[in-house]
């Protein structure tokens, strides 16, 4: 049979290796620990990212569709403005063909009298040779 002292032997030895397990356990346990709290907080920091990706496409669509209305508004602002400007240019248009009228009218004129002008120019100047003559003859100046 076996002795006492090799059962007691036995028992330290079986429980050195529990103490030795216990301690593999313990770190293990410490490692997954911080295995989770590491990929709790990387978790964290991925659903922060994702949180403001949704804020800045939610911000982005905003702004699209503001930018879509104001657009429309100006589409709608040019389109009256372009409607009221072609009435204004039915509504002035036959007063600028009066106006145009006029003016050829005016530069007909002018030239009528410049014609005017240089033709009594002319004809003063032809008959101031015989006027010159009657003139001295009649105060007898030779």
């Amino acid at each position: 049979m076996t002795s006492n002292d090799d059962i007691l032997r036995a028992l330290g030895r079986v429980e050195g290796r529990l103490s030795g397990i216990e301690e593999s356990v313990s770190l293990l346990r410490e490692d997954v620990s911080d295995e989770k709290d590491n990929a709790h907080e990387s978790r964290s920091v991925i659903h922060r990212r994702l949180d403001k990706q949704a804020k800045q496409i939610a911000h982005l669509d905003t702004t699209m569709a503001i930018s879509g209305g104001v657009d429309a508004t100006l589409r709608d602002e040019i389109k009256a403005l372009k409607e009221t400007v072609e009435k204004n240019h039915d509504s002035v248009q036959p007063a600028l063909e009066e106006w145009r009228r006029m003016k050829s009218i005016g530069y007909g004129i002018s030239g009528l009298i410049a014609f005017a002008g240089l033709t009594i120019g002319g004809m003063i100047a032809y008959a101031s040779d015989g006027a010159v003559a009657a003139l001295r003859h009649w105060l007898k100046i030779n």
